[in-house]
């Protein structure tokens, strides 16, 4: 199989593991994989008055790095951007926060207010 068929599996286990994560930690999840003309947002959760759009890393090791490291300002502007997209002709009453989930292995991390709009 193909590295990036490998990757693509990779991800999308963790994004799995990431939403049952959110569940378990009383979080609805409002869409997954939600594509917007600034890119997809991996994760919308929602947990009280709290509108969470969040990206997954999933590493296997750490050749790379930590996971959070690959989430870079031009990813950072594509969430806050496909955020306002998703927010207009819209009326919500809610706190808007960025975050990120790293899996890696067994491990779960979720990083709060990883970045701000």
């Amino acid at each position: 199989m193909a590295i990036k068929g490998i990757r693509r599996r990779l991800g999308f286990s963790g994004e799995g593991r990431a939403v049952r994560f959110l569940k378990r930690q009383g979080y609805k999840i409002v869409a997954r994989n939600h594509k917007t003309p600034f890119g997809e947002v991996d994760i919308i959760a929602r947990s009280g008055d709290v509108l969470a759009f969040i990206e997954v890393k999933t590493r296997s090791g750490d050749l790379f790095g930590e996971p959070n490291e690959a989430v870079r300002r031009d990813r950072m502007a594509r969430y806050v951007n496909a955020a306002r997209f998703y927010f207009s002709g819209r009326e919500m009453d809610c706190v808007v926060r960025f975050d990120i989930i790293e899996v890696r292995g067994d491990a779960i991390n979720h990083i709060q207010n990883a970045f701000t709009a």
